[in-house]
């Protein structure tokens, strides 16, 4: 009995060192896999804490320097910032500085790579169990992505230098005149079965420098009869003007200057960008600064590149026609359309006149600056910036680009006003230049005067589609839309010069 009963005790103390032993084991586990993951998380909130705490202090204080110069940088640019986003804009749009902060993102995410990975090594996975070595690996791998992203940064970074420079030029940026900048904006159309790059959409946007509000001038490529400022090169060149009828209209100006290039002052860049230019110029006034051409055969990738544009249609356009058969419609309603469709529905002329595709060449523009917010530029610029090689041409100077994205920031919160000079506003083959350029100054005068710009009173004009502005702008009497017989142009349809172009779509 004695016997036994000494045997059981022995038992129980064995199970219970066994249990004790058990119970410290586990204990030192979660200590050991506690440190392990705290170094991790260390790393990633303050890159070198951890080899401070637990290795190489040499490599640790010097990562925790370099974390501290990269937060007093972003804390120096929100200041600047928010003193002058002009200058925090100068210094972000210049090469050089592109270049010092591409390599600085890409060091960055390389020392952050090594610090995590010597974190994991701190941590002792081998002393771990197995499923805790698992899940450690596990973490180490998602707390990678940051200085992956830090890494995708750096070479976004680059591709924007590589773009920058290869879209916009070099010299001296041009000041405002008279407190505005006037850029030229013409949509080409190089598309199959054409010869050369054409400018089917001209448009003027004149901009407050200080305010951003915006007017958007828009003319119909068959406008007539131009006569150019005195003492400009076409004025030179034509002295009568340009007005030989139907074959002189204003897109035609700009195959003329190519096939004439030999005319011009040695050394003019482009020859029919500055005949359309010195055009615009004397239809409306103002001096043009710079102008920004856009290919319609490579749009449709620049679309595509934003994940496609939403527009409500409010006309049944045809996908074809012409010299091939109709394939496809876009139907009225509000439609998500890749760029594709897009470019077809900018394009398409069967059925339609072409004020109508004025119209809808506008409302796919529009549907694009409006979706072109910062998220949807950070997240697709890649794609962006490949896709605007060879869409976009323009004359704006690297120098200019802090400038006008400044103001360029406060014309996106700014309603534009916009002014058509199509009928029943003006017969572009048979106007009067002083209604143009007085038209032209009292729309600017209106949108520098209204503080807060409203949708103007709906007038024959602005019914038509005409001018479509956001205060009232007033102009010379021109006959009434309702009068196709004075409307009419000589073969031409009389519908096409007195349909309600407001209707026939918007920006989604």
């Amino acid at each position: 009995m004695e016997e036994r009963r000494g045997t059981d005790l022995l038992e129980r103390d064995a199970v219970g060192d066994t249990l004790r032993v058990d119970t410290r084991g586990r204990c030192a586990g979660s200590r050991e896999r506690r440190r392990a993951v705290t170094l991790l998380v260390l790393t990633l909130v303050l890159p070198g804490s951890a080899q401070v705490a637990a290795g190489s202090k040499r490599l640790g204080r010097l990562a925790l320097r370099v974390w501290a110069g990269v937060l007093c940088l972003a804390l120096v640019a929100v200041l600047v910032g928010l003193v002058s986003r002009t200058t925090l804009l100068s210094v972000l749009t210049s090469g050089v500085v592109l270049v010092l902060l591409q390599g600085l993102l890409l060091c960055l995410a390389v020392l952050w790579v090594v610090l995590l990975v010597d974190a994991w090594r701190l941590g002792r996975p081998d002393r771990l169990p197995a499923g805790d070595r698992r899940r450690l690996l596990v973490l180490l791998l998602v707390l990678l992505l940051v200085p992956g992203l830090v890494g995708w940064l750096g070479t976004t970074v680059g591709t924007a230098r590589a773009a920058m420079t290869s879209v916009f030029g070099t010299g001296e940026a041009a000041g405002a005149v008279d407190g505005r900048y006037n850029v030229l904006l013409l949509g080409g159309d190089s598309g199959a079965g054409r010869t050369g790059l054409r400018p089917d959409s001209i448009q003027l946007a004149s901009v407050d420098a200080q305010s951003g509000r915006a007017v958007l001038f828009g003319f119909s490529r068959e406008t007539e009869n131009i006569r150019f400022r005195p003492g400009s090169v076409m004025a030179g060149l034509m002295p009568e003007g340009w007005t030989c009828g139907d074959e002189c209209l204003l897109n035609a100006l700009y195959t003329w200057g190519h096939d004439h290039a030999d005319r011009f002052p040695a050394g003019t860049p482009d020859p029919g960008l500055l005949a359309t230019r010195e055009a615009v110029e004397s239809l409306t006034g103002l001096d043009i600064q710079y102008y920004v051409m856009v290919d319609l055969k490579g749009f449709s990738s620049l679309v595509d590149a934003v994940g496609g544009l939403d527009i409500a249609v409010q006309r049944r356009t045809p996908m074809g026609g012409g010299s091939r058969e109709i394939f496809e419609w876009i139907e009225p309603g509000r439609q998500h359309l890749d760029g594709f469709h897009a470019l077809w529905y900018a394009r398409s002329r069967t059925q339609s006149t072409n004020y109508e595709r004025m119209a809808r060449q506008r409302c796919v523009v529009t549907a694009l600056v409006k979706q072109l917010d910062p998220q949807t530029v950070l997240l697709n610029f890649g794609d962006l910036a490949a896709a605007s090689k060879g869409v976009f041409s323009t004359d704006i100077p690297q120098d200019a680009l802090a400038g006008l994205a400044d103001v360029a920031v406060k014309t996106k919160q700014e309603k534009i006003t916009s002014v058509n000079f199509v009928p029943p506003l003006i017969k572009p083959w048979d106007y009067d230049p002083a209604v143009v350029r007085s038209t032209v100054a009292k729309a600017i005068a209106a949108s520098e005067k209204a503080p807060a710009p409203r949708a103007a009173a709906a007038s024959p004009a602005a019914k038509s589609g005409a001018a479509t502005t956001s205060s009232p702008v007033k102009a010379t009497p021109t006959p009434k839309a309702s009068t196709p017989a004075v409307m009419e142009r000589p073969g031409s349809d009389p519908d096409a010069n007195t349909e309600d172009l407001a209707g026939v779509c918007s920006a989604g």
